[in-house]
């Protein structure tokens, strides 16, 4: 892949940076992407068997599913000015190495209240992830690769639950859910040393200038409004099926444990090729000349309803036709999750994506205090996922229509004190987007 800056700009105004492998230091983000899913995934796994341990009814499961995201999201808030202002390379660091602490200490703690508040401390962690991986991306490449790189950190999202179902329900079953967790954290530290040599360092030829934007200039732009609605829509059946998939199947669908971490691991990892494929396919279209607005929207659409087809497929279907509405949901998620970042990279722009990907994920991830919760307190009232799951497939037909016909053009916002010229594009003229981007091809380094 080319280098980590591929600019359009004149070289007088583009920071110098070392040269390092692209392929190092995406795959290390990949990887980190992963880590954060298998850990914030690993308490549904253990679901059914903390259950039994500690008695705790599908409400109780609910609020330690939700509880991560209390500090997660109030932490989401914050850290737009820590990504915008520190070195973001750090800022990651640091979060990964809380959240695995925090993993590994959710092993050695005993009673329900110490597993909420290392729920909590998870959260915290964990927040800095995508607003960094957004900065990284914006700063360093052009739109027409940025669909396969956010493919395939989306990818390394989805296969973290994959392989923690799959491997860790696995150990889980052998072994216990305390031993996996102590060994999960302590495992994911290991990531540490090789981040810090093959992280993208710059060396600026002069003093960086301040990310002048605020957050009022932020929540004045209605596609911020409009990106922060439809990421709730992509946020709820994530989180719908990250906290109480492996729940599903097995008290739905009276299936085994072991049986359990099969179907859920096929799960992900269909989605997961869905999001890498679709990354792929849309950057490829773009290139073609193709425009941005109508490649990305019309992958959210396509994906997000074909998600709410499958799972309404999913509740009604008999116990021999489930896993193909499974899949269905699964292709979906995938596809309509591929592109979700590069809406705010594109829109944002290199001087404001940290702080606007923190605000938009802040408000986002309201879901995730929603979803894990109502999910539970409809089981225990129901009895089972008919309800939970109609309200999912209708977030999912609402977050199409979103994307598609309330986000206007898909083109960078223009900042009142932007410089004339940025990372591959004119900020500031708005109407030669497309154009900058069919022009970039000529100069670019070839994949």
């Amino acid at each position: 892949m080319a280098s980590w800056l591929l600019t359009a700009a004149g070289p007088e105004s583009v920071p110098r940076i070392r040269k390092r492998p692209v392929s190092v230091a995406l795959a290390l983000l990949v990887v980190s992407a992963f880590i954060n899913y298998v850990d914030r995934g690993n308490l549904s796994i253990a679901a059914p068997l903390l259950k039994t341990e500690l008695g705790v009814s599908a409400s109780q499961l609910g609020i330690l599913f939700s509880s991560f995201f209390w500090t997660y999201t109030a932490c989401l808030f914050l850290c737009g000015w820590l990504v915008d202002r520190v070195d973001v390379t750090r800022v990651l660091a640091g979060g990964l190495l809380l959240w695995s602490v925090a993993t590994a200490a959710t092993g050695a703690i005993r009673g329900f209240a110490m597993l909420l508040v290392m729920r909590m401390v998870l959260g915290m962690g964990e927040s800095v992830a995508f607003p960094c991986y957004s900065k990284i991306l914006a700063e360093h490449l052009p739109e027409q690769y940025r669909g396969f790189a956010n493919g395939a950190i989306i990818a390394g999202m989805k296969l973290g639950p994959a392989a923690g179902t799959l491997g860790a329900g696995m150990l889980m079953a052998i072994f216990g859910w305390r031993p996996v967790f102590i060994g999960i954290g302590l495992i994911s530290l290991l990531w540490l040393p090789a981040w810090m040599k093959w992280r993208p360092r710059m060396e600026t030829v002069e003093h960086s200038r301040e990310c002048q934007v605020s957050v009022v200039d932020i929540l004045r732009q209605h596609k911020f409004w409009a990106t922060a609605a439809g990421g709730f829509c992509v946020a709820y059946p994530l989180y719908f099926t990250i906290t109480w998939l492996p729940f599903y199947l097995v008290h739905e669908r009276q299936l085994a444990m072991s049986e359990m971490v099969n179907k859920a691991a096929l799960y992900y990892t269909v989605d997961a090729g869905a999001a890498l494929v679709t990354g792929w396919a849309t950057d490829c279209l773009i290139r073609r000349g193709f425009g941005i607005g109508v490649v990305r929207k019309s992958a959210m659409a396509v994906g997000w309803i074909s998600a709410a087809i499958g799972f309404l497929g999913c509740s009604y279907a008999t116990s021999h036709s489930y896993s193909a509405w499974l899949i269905v949901v699964a292709v979906g998620c995938g596809t309509g999750n591929a592109c979700f970042w590069s809406f705010v990279q594109t829109l944002a722009g290199p001087t404001a994506v940290g702080r606007w990907c923190s605000l938009k994920n802040g408000f986002s991830n309201l879901a995730g205090i929603i979803c894990p919760a109502l999910t539970g307190f409809s089981v225990d009232w129901t009895g089972n996922f008919h309800v939970a799951i109609t309200v999912t497939a209708a977030v999912c037909v609402f977050g199409a229509m979103v994307w598609v016909f309330f986000l206007g053009e898909l083109k960078p916002v223009i900042w009142g004190h932007s410089d004339e010229k940025t990372y591959g594009y004119v900020v500031g003229a708005e109407e030669n987007y497309d154009s900058n981007i069919r022009n970039y091809k000529r100069r670019e380094v070839s994949l």
